[in-house]
Formats: structure tokens, sequence, C-alpha cells
């Protein structure tokens, strides 16, 4: 958890789509973005992640990922020991030193990333040049990236956003002539990017290619001729480095439930000159699926109301899908970044009246919380345990990461995935 003091009243900011906007600056309460490597490590096979931190910075990683001791998982952390605080031990030699060891030991690694933490001794290395120096010296052998994750600079899903950008310089360039393609942006469950691939291939849109890459023999090529989705709300930076190689983004809903895929796809199809018909007859099977899935889960949470504290950055286009296709009441709806260009459509479709919130001050929120009475609040595991024991339910945001949420497929498992809490309250009760 990270926390900063208040540095400036709360403010109201004009939205185009949702009049004002809450800006809020004090305590907050939010992973560090150390916490994506734990969904990142199991995505890119033959990378490996080193966190150049402290133990705090160790155990949360062993926590979150529930490594046990006999495991041997493709992340670590060089903890900073008494003789670096102390001045007696060069960084950038013990760096090397540890990254050589973990190379003799693990040869099949490629791909190795360098993560900041928060430690003031840590921000003072320069991990770019670290980097640079690491790769000449085991040139031909594995590439070394580095991006940070600390808690004073990221929320928890910028974590992924820094590695994902830090990635775009390294994609090969177009090939001279190459067919236009499409590239899907933010690191998805295997399951669910094998059927997203299938319903685009299915309407002839192709090559199609997917970042973060399994492995570093399947990055992807960028150009002129690339056009990309975001599949996760939360990749402002990695859009912007991906828009500087040329690629052109596409604006879409978020393919959270069967609306949000419907949509994300048909952005797909568009700028491909899918006819409607070829589009129509890809969609309608899982299309059908979805809302048979969802039927069920909206007599349960119907008329609810649903507050999100800022945490994951998926606030928004999540309380989106509760409200039309669940038919929910969004009575806050707090992210900690409000990215107005990729968010635009999600924002257009909230409900009218609906409080959003940019940033946190967390003492505040908790006060507009107990006022509201929800009948489920989205929020961080440390807000969590106390809002249970005062009578609210609550559904941790971080799961919502941690599960296969997007495509059509897996709509029904998102709504399950907000109606367990209530169901353990209503156990709870009786």
């Amino acid at each position: 958890m990270t926390a900063g003091p208040g540095i400036a009243p709360a403010a109201c900011e004009a939205s185009p789509a949702q009049g004002a906007v809450l800006r809020e600056h004090g305590q907050r309460a939010v992973f560090c973005g150390l916490t994506g490597i734990v969904w990142l490590h199991r995505k890119i096979q033959d990378a490996f992640f080193l966190v150049v931190g402290s133990r705090t910075c160790a155990h949360l990683l062993q926590s979150a990922a529930g490594v046990m001791i006999f495991a041997e998982p493709r992340f670590a952390t060089a903890i900073i020991e008494d003789r670096d605080l102390a001045g007696l031990a060069d960084a950038n030699a013990e760096l090397d030193r540890i990254v050589n060891q973990l190379l003799a030991r693990r040869p099949e690694i490629r791909m190795l990333f360098l993560v900041g933490s928060c430690p003031s001794e840590v921000i003072k290395l320069d991990l770019s040049r670290a980097a640079l120096r690491l790769t000449a010296a085991h040139s031909g052998r594995v590439r070394v990236v580095s991006y940070s994750g600390s808690g004073i600079e990221t929320t928890f899903t910028q974590g992924e956003d820094a590695c994902l950008a830090a990635l775009v310089p390294l994609l090969p360039a177009e090939p001279a002539g190459a067919p236009r393609s499409l590239l899907v942006v933010g690191s998805l469950a295997d399951v669910v990017e094998g059927q997203l691939k299938r319903l685009l291939e299915d309407m002839g849109i192709g090559p199609v290619h997917f970042l973060p890459a399994r492995g570093m023999h399947e990055l992807p090529p960028v150009g002129p001729n690339t056009s990309f989705l975001l599949a996760q709300p939360f990749l402002t930076e990695t859009a912007r480095a991906l828009e500087g190689r040329g690629a052109r983004r596409l604006t879409a809903l978020f393919p959270f439930g069967s609306e949000g895929t419907t949509e994300w796809l048909r952005a797909a199809a568009t700028a491909f000159n899918v006819s409607p018909d070829v589009f129509r007859k890809a969609v309608e099977a899982p299309q059908a699926r979805a809302r048979a899935a969802l039927e069920p889960h909206r007599f349960r949470l119907a008329g609810k109301r649903v507050f999100f504290f800022p945490d994951s950055q998926l606030e928004v286009p999540l309380a989106r899908f509760l409200a039309r296709e669940l038919n929910m009441q969004p009575v806050e709806v707090g992210t900690p970044y409000l990215n107005r260009q990729i968010l635009a459509q999600e924002l257009a479709l909230l409900p009218t009246g609906t409080r959003l919130s940019e940033g946190q001050d967390v003492d505040k929120q908790l006060d507009r919380c107990r006022a509201e009475r929800p009948d489920l609040t989205v929020c961080g595991l440390g807000i969590a345990n106390p809002l249970e024991a005062e009578g609210l339910t609550t559904k941790w945001s971080i799961e919502l990461m941690f599960s296969p949420i997007q495509g059509y497929d897996q709509a029904g498992d998102l709504a399950q995935l907000m109606v367990r809490p209530l169901v353990r309250r209503e156990r709870l009760e009786v």
C-alpha cells in the first residue's frame, strides 16, 4: 500500500460527457505498479522481472503471486542491504553481479526487465543506463529493459503500462509494403486472446498481433500500416509510444460484456472495411451466448447501487457495463486517472448524473461512501475489510485484474464476480 499527504483541495473540472468531475488530491490507498509483474510474468514466457527494491517489495510479490518455497518463478527482488545503504558497496557493480548470477542459473531467459521501486536509493540509480550496459555485456543472449513500478509514481495497473511502453522501442519496424495489420494491446488471458483472435480472423481481419507477445521471438512489427485496439483502459503511455511509431489507435468501447465486446470488434471491422453481413455473421452466436449468460445475474443485480473507489483504472468501463447490461446504478465512479480521450465513448454511455471522481482523497471518499450506503463497493484490499466490518458489501478490484473478464464468453463470469459478494453477505446475515 502507498499513501501520500494531501497537496491541494478538491476541485471540479468540466467534462463534456458527464458535467462536473470531482478532482481530488490527498491521501490515497492503492497497490504499487510492481503488482503488474504477477500477470505479466505469466504472459511473457521467456522474460524475467528483477525488482530493484526492498524486502517489502519481495514480500508484496510473493504474497500477491502465492509463490511456494519450492517454486521457481520468473521474478525476484534484488534487495537493498545494509551495505548498500551505508555506501560500502557500489550499487551498479552489485546489480551487475546479481544479473550475472541470475543469467547463469536461468539460461532460458531472453528478456530481463529491471523494475525500479520507491526507496530513495533505487530512485537514484539510473536503471535505463544499467539496462543498456547489461544488454551490451550479454549481447546476443538477452535483452535488458527497464521501467518503474514505484508506488510513489504509479497505481498498480500502471506497472503494465510502463512495461509495455518500454517494449515499444524494441518492436521491429514494418517491412516496406507490409499489408495493414491489427495490434491488440494489453495483457489478456490466453483463452481470451484466442477467442478474440478467432473472431477477428473470421471477419477476414489480419494479420492480428498482440502486445505483450509471448516471447522475444514474437514481438509484433509496428508502423504506419498498423492499427491498434486497446484491450485495457490504463495504457496511456503505451498508446502514446505506439502513435510515435506511426501506428493509429482505433477508438472503441472496451471489451467488457456483450455490448463492449461487440463495439470493440466493430471498431476493427469498420477500420478494415468488413461488410455488415460478415460482421453480423461472426458475432451473432457468441453475442447471443453472452446475453444469455448475463440474464440470471441481471435478476440479482438490477436496481442495486454500486460505488467505485479509484484503484485499477477499469472503473469507468466496468460502471458502463454494470449500468447498461445489468441495470445497476453507479453512485460514484472514482478512478486514479481519467483519460478523457481513451475513455470518451465509455463516458458518453454512463447514466446521466453519475458522479465521477479523479484522483483520491481517501478519507473524503470514505465519508461519501458511508453516506451513500451502496449495495456494492468496488475497492482495494486495504479499504475492503474496514468497510465490511461496517456492514458494507465489497468487491476487491484487484481480483478483476487476475480474472479473465474480457470478451463474450467471459461476460457471465464478470457479472458473477459482482454477484458473489452479495451472495456472501446474504449467507452471513442468515
